[in-house]
């Protein structure tokens, strides 16, 4: 009973100072200095780590939903509405769903990683004892890397997607060029492609925010750095489908 309280209280505290860190990071966006050399280098990095898993992924993604969506299509007399799965399967999930990955498998626990050996290292805390804000010189232009950098992967897999199912579609399973073009804006139009854009700035976001939160908060040696790794894509996925879940949601209800 009292370890069941103990670690409660700890899931509580560890809530609490990520929301502290947050708030800290929001207010810290929007008061100078900026550290604009540390998010370029930034950018770079993400984009760099990103890139590649990001184009790996979409394609397979995409091909085997409008391949599955397609047999139906077309047992019905149905294949040249397969414009209109391709498009809502890219823009509205696969891309969004992709990115969420990506940004959380390989840039966040990266930024983690990184984060954690400065703790462990004391490096952060002789920012402090120099007055510099680890926040403001460390977090923020990782945040925004990471949620910028998310807006820019999700318009890759959403072109990418949509290019791969045109590709398979017209060449594998024969539906009518002209049919397939036509049929993309019938289920999805600019508040889908709004939505989705907002989806993906939120996995940034919240990705960026929980490898900081990790990495600043690591105690011991390089062990607790490769289990706040670890923990960092637990949470980060848990959180990035939950965030998918609930924008979907309401972007039905918005925008049916």
């Amino acid at each position: 009973m009292a370890v069941s309280v103990a670690r409660s209280a700890r899931t509580v505290e560890a809530v609490g100072d990520f929301f502290v860190l947050a708030g800290e990071t929001f207010a810290a966006m929007l008061r100078p200095p900026f550290a604009w050399r540390e998010l370029i280098e930034q950018i770079w990095f993400v984009a760099r780590v990103s890139i590649v898993p990001t184009l790996v992924l979409s394609i397979p993604y995409t091909v085997l939903i409008v391949f599955t969506l397609n047999i139906v299509l077309i047992e019905v007399g149905a294949g040249d509405l397969s414009g209109a799965g391709a498009a809502l399967a890219s823009v509205t999930q696969v891309g969004p769903v992709v990115t969420a990955i990506v940004v959380s498998g390989a840039a966040a626990t990266a930024m983690c990683a990184d984060l954690g050996a400065r703790t462990i290292r004391e490096e952060i805390d002789a920012m402090k004892v120099i007055g510099v804000n680890p926040v403001q010189a460390l977090v923020v232009p990782r945040v925004v890397a990471a949620t910028f950098v998310a807006l820019m992967l999700y318009s890759v897999v959403a072109v990418v997607g949509l290019t791969g199912s045109y590709v398979f579609v017209v060449y594998v399973q024969h539906v009518t060029p002209g049919a397939f073009v036509f049929g993309m804006t019938l289920l999805t139009g600019l508040p889908q492609v709004i939505i989705s854009l907002v989806k993906a700035l939120l996995f940034g976001l919240s990705a960026g925010l929980i490898a900081c939160y990790k990495g600043l908060s690591v105690g011991g040696g390089p062990t607790a750095v490769g289990n706040a790794v670890n923990e960092t894509v637990v949470f980060a996925f848990m959180a990035l489908f939950l965030i998918n879940i609930l924008a979907t949601a309401f972007g039905v209800k918005v925008a049916p």
